[in-house]
């Protein structure tokens, strides 16, 4: 009886040892779900016709669309959202040749991660598609002077054939001392621009006078990091460097053009899927 005893509680030992193995080995991990937020599982899937233009700035200045590299004034690489981003400084910025893609938008949509804190010598430039006849570029995006984590001020300057219009979104919340996307879209069909923060739109609306398909003129090169009349020299025959204006000295990560006006769910999406690493 004592042997028929032993031998069962050997065997019992054996199997816990066996169960506590293969528990050991278990990944829950490999049984979860992929990811999947509206409907994507990276954000490569997104709008992939529609992309123009896409600067990841890591470790170079290259358009991974057009297969372009920018030239840099100042701007080193640094730790950036998604692996290394863009350090800007004061009179630096970089400089990139657009695509015919990009000349040609007439709707658009941009997004990117930004990381600065708030202006305190003027107005801070982080993404401008030049105008080298007029004053402000054909798309200008800027934080204006006096902006604050409880009063962010934005401005995108859109340039249509001779005239430009100017979309002004005030308090715009928490924009400043981390990282931050900012997405804006123009939407042909309807007029409609839109701005989102964190993939939450902030402001909708149409800019008095601005309707249909954009048409861009005179069209100079992509500036990253300052307005296009604080290059050296200027990229404008408008105007040269103004004592109001400064440039980005913090980060620009993960910059994508589109040709379209993205649906919001797609702005969401990207936003989303970026703060996975995906």
């Amino acid at each position: 009886m004592k042997k028929i005893f032993y031998k069962i509680l050997m065997a019992a030992a054996l199997l816990s040892l066996v169960t506590v193995s293969c528990l050991k080995s278990f990944d829950p991990s490999s049984y979860a779900p992929p990811l999947n937020i509206g409907g994507y599982t990276s954000v490569k899937q997104i709008a992939t016709s529609n992309l123009v233009g896409y600067w990841a700035f890591n470790g170079s200045l290259i358009d991974s669309v057009s297969n372009t590299t920018g030239t840099a004034v100042g701007t080193t690489f640094t730790t950036g959202f998604e692996k290394q981003g863009l350090q800007g400084a004061l009179n630096s910025y970089v400089l990139a040749t657009p695509s015919a893609a990009i000349k040609g938008l007439q709707s658009f949509t941009s997004t990117l991660w930004i990381n600065t804190p708030p202006p305190s010598n003027g107005i801070i430039g982080f993404l401008t598609l030049a105008n080298t006849a007029d004053f402000w570029g054909n798309i200008e995006m800027f934080f204006e002077n006096t902006s604050s984590n409880t009063n962010g001020k934005v401005r995108i300057h859109i340039t249509k054939g001779t005239s430009d219009y100017t979309y002004a979104i005030d308090n715009v919340q928490n924009l400043f001392g981390n990282w931050v996307n900012i997405g804006f879209s123009y939407d042909a069909a309807t007029s409609k621009c839109n701005l989102y923060v964190n993939g939450s739109s902030v402001s909708s609306g149409t800019i008095s006078g601005l309707t249909g398909p954009l048409n861009f003129t005179s069209v100079g090169q992509l500036v990253f990091g300052c307005v296009q009349f604080q290059t050296n020299p200027s990229q404008t025959t408008a105007t040269g460097s103004q004592p109001w204006a400064s440039y980005l000295t913090g980060q620009l990560d993960e910059v994508r053009i589109y040709n379209k006006a993205l649906a919001a769910s797609d702005i969401s999406a990207i936003v989303a899927l970026s703060a996975k690493g995906k």
